[in-house]
């Protein structure tokens, strides 16, 4: 089922019968740079996503030679500085239209995985950085490459990161903008998995996922959306509560049902 994403000519977004959605930069000609029409269908992409019934899972990947080049600097260029909003405004709750960007894949109810091959350079890594997985190839080129341009990573990376890279690799890398391989990248914190076709990996990892308790995947993303800022006591709480809504439920005796019986789990879509 194709989804319909404006601008049509930056993002192409479909989901299966099996509620598995994949979002495709589809600008392939400029290796999927972020200029103010990406911005704009990126989301627009999660925006039709967050309510969609039956959606298990999303792939987020990029057509062509390269997963993201980062912003397109040219295009930015061009932007007027007195047309752009000010980086201070919260358009989007927490978040600027750019931190919006990568961030709102982490405020998606369902789990979300990055497949990335080719060139992932700065505001690309940081698109990746959004997703709950990160699939990589190990030739991938990437980078926090803001400082090459006097600038700081700004679409949400520090949020993003804390917690996945390690504060001095993170600072090392920053400072200096230095290239890494997608096979380094799985060392230094930024990929989950290195596999060399990233697309087909990840829809294997997004299928396994489908065919779990929907309730449950979206109830740990909120515990996980949580849980690096929230005191002792207050996750504990969260699991329990979360816990409490699931036990017994239709989801959740169904899960039981098809693991004794080695089936494919019938489940209720949330």
């Amino acid at each position: 089922m194709a989804l319909a994403v404006s601008p049509a000519d930056r993002i192409a977004i479909s989901m299966d019968a099996g509620g598995v959605a994949q979002v495709r930069l589809v600008r392939a000609d400029k290796m999927n740079a972020l200029d103010p029409d990406m911005f704009a269908a990126l989301i627009d992409a999660a925006r039709v996503l967050h309510d969609l019934k039956g959606l298990r899972c999303v792939v987020l990947s990029g057509e062509g030679r390269s997963f993201c080049a980062g912003l397109d600097m040219a295009s930015m260029a061009n932007t007027a500085r007195h047309d752009r909003a000010p980086l201070t405004d919260r358009m989007h709750g927490n978040a600027n239209l750019p931190q919006q960007v990568a961030l709102q894949w982490r405020k998606l109810p369902v789990p979300v995985i990055a497949a990335v091959h080719g060139v992932c350079f700065g505001g690309g890594l940081q698109l990746a950085s959004g997703a709950d997985i990160r699939v990589v190839a190990p030739d991938a080129r990437m980078a926090v490459m803001e400082m090459k341009w006097g600038l700081v990573p700004d679409m949400a990376g520090y949020a993003l990161w804390r917690g996945m890279v390690r504060d001095d690799v993170l600072r090392e890398l920053t400072y200096t903008n230095r290239e890494f391989s997608g096979a380094e990248a799985h060392t230094l914190g930024f990929a989950t998995v290195v596999d060399p076709d990233p697309v087909a990996r990840a829809n294997a990892i997004a299928a396994e996922i489908a065919n779990r308790n929907p309730a449950a995947q979206r109830a740990a993303k909120r515990l996980f959306g949580a849980y690096l800022h929230a005191s002792e006591a207050e996750i504990l709480m969260a699991e329990s509560v979360e816990q409490q809504a699931l036990i017994g439920s239709k989801n959740q005796i169904e899960a039981v049902m098809s693991q004794m019986e080695k089936r494919k789990g019938n489940f209720v879509d949330v």
